[in-house]
């Protein structure tokens, strides 16, 4: 049975050699380790606090090892980047338990019998160093590695926002969010679920402007907990249920969810629904198929039917037959960095082919909005060129469609589009717009 920090940084290794994502891997990770409740929770910590920061960390590192830092096994390097955190970031672990396990790691992961002895001088070097200012050759580069977003990424953020907003944006990316539960009120009522969590131990929150949401922290695992088996709540974020609110889908309509896994947004609209009319919730993965049809046991939603089907691909019997149309898109996922830390690491490459493959989604799910129906577009992303330009493009080329205003709690009258930013709402950073199409 391997500890909170091996897990870590076991986990750390995999990701960077294998490409595999921390969150996956990480449950995986901790569950077959058999760490308690306590020991899963730091190493959870351990593992996004040193995402969370690497180049910060692989920065401070630099100053103090005589080695350059892509010379040492990966192993051996995240053994110390979890070592560099406790230091650097936490308080309550003694000095001498992070620095004494660092050392008994490297000698257990390394084949270079002097790697332990690196370890052990490097730590020691970084806790005699007083905290250096961060400089980097410019303001751009120092943002980078001051809050760890590669430079490509504050580069888009600088020229989105600014420079105070780009800095407030990737500060709120390395925040730890609560999570966000919304309530089933098909089976219970905000406050009766509150008091219900907080009786199992968890601290529980209302969403300070949106009705029906419940904001967790000390939940553990929480597919442990009754009320979730109960059924009585799901775990969504605000932006996302806040788009489907804009598109507005009613009793008795019939709905289309493109692209649903893991479900949240057909959840939503089920609710919304009331459990009346009828929801086709689409994947293109047979195993999210499953997950979807857990999930609306789970809550209850029987007019969700889940269905296996590329969005991209045209279905004739769909063609103008829902009121409703979803279409939450494959996207680069950079709203979502502060619950997945190593989407900032991706390779920027290949996100540039993405808006034609969500132009493709659009141009081909709006083929089933039926005359005076809408049609709703969203991503996770913060990026332009990924949500208002693919919106412009598709407008453009088909005046049929027009953007519809919509009304959201809190943030008022909105025309046809809103974009969720971290550092502003609270939330994930979001893109949604609402489309009619012309009866």
């Amino acid at each position: 049975m391997g500890s909170a920090r091996e897990t870590a940084a076991l986990t750390l290794a995999a990701c960077e050699k294998q490409g595999a994502w921390s969150d996956g891997h990480l449950k995986r990770a901790i569950r077959e380790q058999g760490l308690d409740r306590r020991d899963g929770a730091l190493c959870t910590r351990l593992c996004y606090g040193v995402l969370q920061n690497k180049l910060l960390l692989d920065w401070r590192l630099g100053r103090v090892c005589s080695m350059r830092l892509d010379k040492l096994e990966t192993r051996v390097l995240c053994d110390l980047r979890v070592a560099a955190y406790q230091l650097l970031f936490l308080d309550k672990i003694p000095s001498s338990a992070a620095v004494n396990e660092a050392v008994e790691l490297a000698k257990k992961h390394s084949r270079n019998p002097r790697a332990a002895g690196l370890v052990n001088g490097v730590l020691r070097a970084l806790l005699r160093e007083d905290a250096p200012e961060v400089r980097g050759k410019d303001e751009l580069e120092t943002l980078s590695i001051q809050y760890s977003h590669p430079r490509w990424l504050v580069e888009e953020f600088d020229g989105l926002l600014g420079r105070p907003g780009a800095e407030a944006l990737l500060q709120a990316d390395n925040e730890q969010p609560p999570t966000a539960a919304q309530v089933n009120t098909l089976r219970t009522t905000p406050e009766r679920l509150a008091a219900e969590l907080r009786e199992a131990g968890v601290e529980v929150q209302p969403h300070p402007w949106l009705e029906g949401c419940l904001l967790l922290t000390g939940t553990g695992d929480l597919e442990r907990l009754d009320a979730f088996r109960r059924g009585e709540f799901y775990v969504q974020d605000a932006a996302s249920r806040l788009a489907v609110l804009a598109a507005g889908p009613k009793p008795g309509q019939r709905v289309l969810d493109c692209c649903a896994a893991p479900g949240g947004k057909s959840f939503a609209a089920a609710i919304l629904m009331e459990n009346r009319g009828e929801l086709v919730s689409c994947d293109i993965h047979p195993h999210k198929i499953k997950l979807l049809e857990a999930g609306r046991d789970r809550l209850g939603l029987s007019i969700v039917t889940p269905t296996l089907q590329n969005a991209a691909q045209r279905r004739e019997d769909w063609l103008e037959a829902f009121d409703v149309v979803l279409t939450d898109v494959p996207c680069s996922g950079l709203g979502i960095i502060r619950k997945k830390p190593d989407i900032r690491y991706k390779d920027p490459e290949p996100l540039k082919g993405l808006p034609r493959v969500q132009r493709s989604i659009l141009d081909n799910c709006a083929r089933y909005v039926r005359p005076g129906g809408t049609l709703a577009y969203s991503t996770c992303t913060l990026l332009e060129r990924e949500n208002g330009e693919v919106v412009d493009g598709f407008l453009a080329d088909r005046p049929d469609f027009v953007p519809e205003p919509f009304a959201l709690p809190h943030l008022g009258e909105q025309p046809g589009r809103i974009t969720f930013w971290p550092h502003i709402h609270g939330t994930d950073g979001f893109f949604a717009a609402k489309l009619r199409r012309k009866g």
